[in-house]
C-alpha cells in the first residue's frame, strides 16, 4: 500500500494531539495517509493497552486514515538503537511515504524526543539497500527513503518553521482526540487523574492551536519543524 503521508508517533493519541488537523486537511486534498504508533502506551496512568488500541482504531476511522499499525516497542523504555530502528524500517518500506510526520524533537515526555530521533534515523536507514527487511508475508522489501520528515509540536512550546491552516478541521480534530475517552477529561471516569485528563488540558490545546493560527492569520493552526531548509518554487503558494 503506497501512502503519501505516514504519521509515526511514540504513543497512541500523540498523532491526534499533534497533527490530526494536518492529516484531515491532507486527506481532503486527496492524499493517502496512514498512522504507525511505536508503543501501546502501556505505562499510561489511565486505561489499558487493549482500551487504547480500540480507541486508536476509532480515532483512525474519524480521521479517515488508510491504516493504523503498532510496532510494539516498550513504552517508556524503548531506545533509539539498532533493534528499534530495524523494527520500524519495515513499516516505512511497506507504505513508502513521501512525507513522514513525527514526534516533537524535544518535549516533556522523554519518549517524544526519543521517538523523534528514532523515526528520523529509521527513515534514513530505510533507504539503504544493504539492510534486508521482510514484510509480514516473508517477502523481501525494497529500500525506501521519505523525501521529507516534519516534526509536530506537543506539550512544550517550539517555534515552528511552518504552520498548517487547520481551521476547517478543528471540530473533527477534537472528535478524534475525544475518541481516546480513557485518556482525556471524562466527569464520569473513576480512574486517577493524570497530566492530560483535566478539562484545562484540552483548553490549553485549543489555545496553542489558536496561537499558531494567529501567526498566519487564520483561526487554528498546527506547527511543524524541519531539520532541513525548506524551499518553494512559487511565492504565491505561501499564506
Amino acid at each position: 500500500m503506497k501512502l503519501d503521508i505516514l504519521a509515526i508517533s511514540a504513543h497512541p493519541d500523540d498523532i491526534e494531539l499533534g497533527c490530526a488537523g494536518t492529516i484531515l486537511a491532507s486527506i481532503a486534498q486527496g492524499r493517502r495517509v496512514g498512522i504507525v504508533d511505536l508503543t501501546r502506551g502501556e505505562l499510561g496512568t489511565r486505561g489499558t493497552p487493549e482500551i487504547r488500541r480500540a480507541e486508536a482504531e476509532a480515532a483512525a476511522k474519524i480521521l479517515g486514515a488508510e491504516v493504523r499499525d503498532n510496532v510494539g516497542l516498550a513504552d517508556g523504555f524503548f531506545q533509539n538503537d539498532k533493534e528499534s530502528q530495524l523494527s520500524l524500517v519495515p513499516y516505512i518500506r511497506k507504505y513508502q511515504p513521501e512525507i513522514v510526520l513525527a514526534n516533537a524533537k524535544e518535549d516533556r515526555h522523554p519518549d517524544h524526543g526519543k521517538g523523534a530521533n528514532l523515526i528520523y534515523d529509521a527513515c534514513f536507514l530505510s533507504g539503504l539497500r544493504q539492510i534486508d527487511t521482510f514484510d509480514e508475508f516473508g517477502n523481501a522489501q525494497a529500500a525506501w527513503r521519505p523525501k521529507f520528515i516534519y516534526h509536530f509540536t506537543q506539550d512544550r512550546y517550539i517555534k515552528p518553521d511552518f504552520v498548517v491552516d487547520i481551521t476547517p478541521y478543528w471540530k473533527k480534530k477534537e472528535e478524534a482526540i475525544r475518541a481516546f475517552r480513557s485518556q482525556f477529561h471524562d466527569p464520569n471516569s473513576k480512574e486517577p487523574n493524570s497530566y492530560i485528563s483535566s478539562p484545562e488540558f484540552l483548553e490549553f490545546l485549543e489555545a496553542r492551536s489558536k496561537e499558531y493560527g494567529h501567526y498566519i492569520g487564520v483561526k487554528y493552526g498546527e506547527g511543524f519543524t524541519s531539520r532541513r531548509i525548506l524551499g518553494v518554487d512559487n511565492l504565491w503558494s505561501l499564506i
